[in-house]
């Protein structure tokens, strides 16, 4: 690990003490386990480098899936205040909107065992997967603008799912503020084919199986129970996203030395909220987003022409349902709430006190809200119950978050609490995280066949390429279960469910 300096302040916490051009202390969520397991990665420097960033809020974070990433960590969250605070692309990742769904059924694994291999290989020929993949859409200018402008509801308007879809989807699968005129021609150039399909690396669609509920009282408001089938999708804006995160990140460094302070990272490049550079960049980036939910909108309707040509019933006869849509590389203007305490030092090893300027952050209500915007790369929003922004049936319990393992692993679910909208800015992990990179795990990984492996572990795996599933063996990434047990016993989020994998299909 880095030379940065860690202090223990509990058992999940980790502070990174302000020094140097540090404006705010670093807090890593992480257990004792998984900070030995870092190593060298950097990423706690990355860590204390977004701290350096002007208008930061309270701290910077990072979750217990964090890794080496471009400029932020991957697993960083960041809020900035509206008026002094920056935006900076490197705080929301090339893969912008990369999320995931979670489409639930009445099956159960006893209704598809016998047609378990057929479903997959029907999967992978019927959905687009691999590196430049193309969709069998051809996007005009016109409508491809259209699309980054309604985002989800293009496609649910098209007749590529449901109007309730959307009630189930972050933000109704449509951000504001999206302004295609912002968005370069070769991003649009990039984007115009690809729409409908999954992408490659550590992207898939995966059938999985319900094995454990943790709360069955939440379980049952999400319409989770145990032996149930669902499916995962995990896609992002494919190279539309990418080239828009490029092109502002090209524009930005070219005026670093304008910012009128010191980075200690290029890649930390940025621009004020304020800013003229700082507004487009947020509209590209919301064109970007949604694209990603239209994306993932049409894969979902695609994957239920496919489960009804093999099982000859409709998804309306199998119970498919969202049960929810979340994004994890983005940045977000949302309202939290300040109290009127006087200031406390930046924490206290009891876990109290905060920085917010002339108060500290308080929980979700109606009273002296304040906005900021809040960077999540490599995270997931955990909205507690109550918050507006959820849809009706789960306003009592909270909102449904969708952790993704790796390809041997499967998945869990996990509800957004009152206590990450205090310390986290409603914020909680995204996944397993990686400890290898690619080329590290293709090392690794040379002369085995993975997927002779996953079949012995009963996982039926089809990729476009061998190289996509060396790639992404398992042991490339960090224990799935301790990952969520550290958010889950920090309170930052809560175990419903856990799911095994039965088929992934990748490219």
């Amino acid at each position: 690990m880095s030379e940065i300096r860690l202090e223990k302040i509990d058992e999940y916490r980790w502070m990174i003490p302000p020094v140097g051009g540090m404006r705010v202390p670093g807090i890593i969520y992480s257990s004792e386990e998984l900070i030995r397991e870092m190593g060298t990665d950097e990423s706690p420097k990355q860590v204390a480098n977004v701290a350096h960033l002007p208008g930061i809020v309270k701290y910077s974070l990072a979750m217990p899936d964090m890794h080496w990433g471009y400029g932020f960590p991957i697993g960083g969250v960041a809020a900035f205040d509206m008026e002094e605070g920056v935006i900076s692309p490197g705080g929301v990742g090339y893969d912008i909107n990369c999320g995931c769904r979670l489409v639930t059924t009445r099956l159960s694994l006893d209704d598809i065992r016998d047609c378990l291999q057929y479903l997959v290989v029907a999967l992978f020929r019927d959905i687009p997967t691999g590196v430049g993949s193309k969709g069998v859409l051809k996007l005009s200018v016109k409508e491809e603008k259209n699309v980054l402008e309604k985002g989800a509801k293009w496609a649910v308007d098209q007749g590529y799912g449901a109007p309730d879809d959307l009630e189930t989807t972050e933000d109704r699968g449509r951000m504001e503020g999206a302004d295609p005129e912002k968005v370069s021609t070769k991003a649009l150039e990039r984007g115009r084919e690809q729409l409908g399909t999954l992408g490659s690396g550590n992207h898939f669609l995966e059938i999985e199986v319900v094995e454990e509920i943790f709360d069955e009282a939440v379980a049952v408001a999400f319409g989770l129970e145990k032996d149930q089938i669902a499916i995962l999708i995990h896609s992002g804006s494919r190279g539309l996203g990418y080239q828009v995160c490029d092109d502002y990140l090209a524009k930005m460094v070219k005026h670093v030395g304008d910012l009128g302070f010191p980075l200690p990272d290029k890649q930390l490049s940025c621009a004020y909220l304020r800013s003229n550079q700082g507004r487009d960049y947020l509209s590209a980036m919301a064109c970007a987003a949604n694209y990603a939910w239209a994306n993932r909108q049409m894969l979902m309707h695609w994957t239920g022409e496919t489960f009804e040509r093999v099982l000859h019933k409709s998804p309306r006869e199998i119970g498919m349902r969202l049960l929810y849509d979340v994004c994890h590389n983005i940045a977000k203007i949302e309202t939290f709430t300040v109290d009127e305490n006087p200031p406390s030092p930046p924490l206290e090893k009891g876990g109290k006190g905060g920085f917010f300027g002339k108060g500290g952050l308080g929980g979700f209500s109606d009273e002296r809200q304040v906005k900021l915007c809040v960077h999540r790369k490599g995270a997931t929003r955990a909205f507690p119950p109550g918050h507006p922004s959820l849809p009706g049936r789960y306003l009592k319990v909270g909102q449904p978050i969708l952790i993704p393992g790796d390809m041997g692993t499967g998945s869990y679910v996990l509800v957004g609490t009152e206590k990450a909208f205090k310390d986290t800015f409603g914020s909680t992990c995204h996944g397993a995280g990686r400890v290898m990179s690619r080329n590290q795990a293709t090392r690794a990984s040379s002369g085995r066949s993975i997927a002779k492996e996953m079949a012995k572990r009963g996982i039926i795996v089809m990729a476009t390429g061998k190289g996509t599933l060396r790639e992404e063996i398992p042991e490339a990434y960090k224990n799935l279960d301790q990952v969520v047990q550290v958010v889950h016993e920090a309170g930052i989020s809560k175990k419903v469910a856990r799911l095994r994998s039965l088929g992934c299909i990748k490219g």
